[in-house]
C-alpha cells in the first residue's frame, strides 16, 4: 500500500527524478521535438497551400476545357451547317444537270423521230409513186392494146408539149 499512499521521502525523490527528467528532456529532446513539430506544421501548411493551388489550377483547367468543348461544339455546328449547305448545293446542281441532260435527250429523241418520220414519209411517197406508175402503166397497157390508140396518145402528148 505504500504505492497508493506514498510517504514524504518517496515524494521528494519522485520530484527530483521528475525534475531531472524534465531538465534532460529540455536540454536534449525538447528542441528536436519542437523543431520536428514545427517542420511537420510547415509541411502540412505547404501541402494545404499546394492542394489549394492545385484545386484552383484544376478549376481553371476545367473552365478552359469547358471553353474548348464549347468552341468545339460551335465549330462542329458550323461544319455540319456548311456540309448541309454543300450537300444541298450539290444536289441542286445534280438536279439541274439531270434536267439539262434530260432536255438534251428529249430534244435528240425528238430530232431522231422527226428524221425517221421524214424518212418514212419520203419512202412512202416513193412507194406510192412507184405503185401509181405501175398501176398507170397497167391501165395504159390495157387501154392501149391497139396500135391506133397508142398513136393517138403520142400525137396528143406531142401537141401538148409544143403548146407549152
Amino acid at each position: 500500500m505504500e504505492l497508493v499512499t506514498p510517504n514524504a521521502g518517496t515524494i521528494f525523490w519522485m520530484i527530483i527524478v521528475f525534475g531531472l527528467v524534465v531538465l534532460i528532456l529540455k536540454k536534449f529532446a525538447w528542441k528536436p521535438i519542437l523543431n520536428a513539430l514545427n517542420e511537420r506544421e510547415k509541411y502540412i501548411e505547404n501541402a494545404l497551400t499546394a492542394a489549394s493551388e492545385a484545386r484552383k489550377e484544376v478549376e481553371e483547367l476545367k473552365a478552359g476545357n469547358k471553353k474548348i468543348v464549347e468552341a468545339g461544339l460551335k465549330q462542329k455546328e458550323y461544319i455540319l451547317n456548311e456540309t448541309q449547305e454543300l450537300k444541298d448545293k450539290i444536289i441542286a446542281e445534280a438536279k439541274e444537270k439531270a434536267d439539262v441532260e434530260t432536255q438534251k435527250s428529249i430534244e435528240t429523241a425528238r430530232q431522231q423521230i422527226e428524221h425517221e418520220k421524214a424518212k418514212a414519209i419520203k419512202e412512202m411517197k416513193q412507194q406510192v409513186s412507184e405503185l401509181s406508175l405501175m398501176i398507170a402503166e397497167k391501165i395504159i397497157k390495157q387501154n392501149m392494146a391497139e396500135d391506133n390508140m397508142q398513136r393517138e396518145l403520142i400525137n396528143k402528148l406531142i401537141e401538148e408539149i409544143k403548146l407549152n
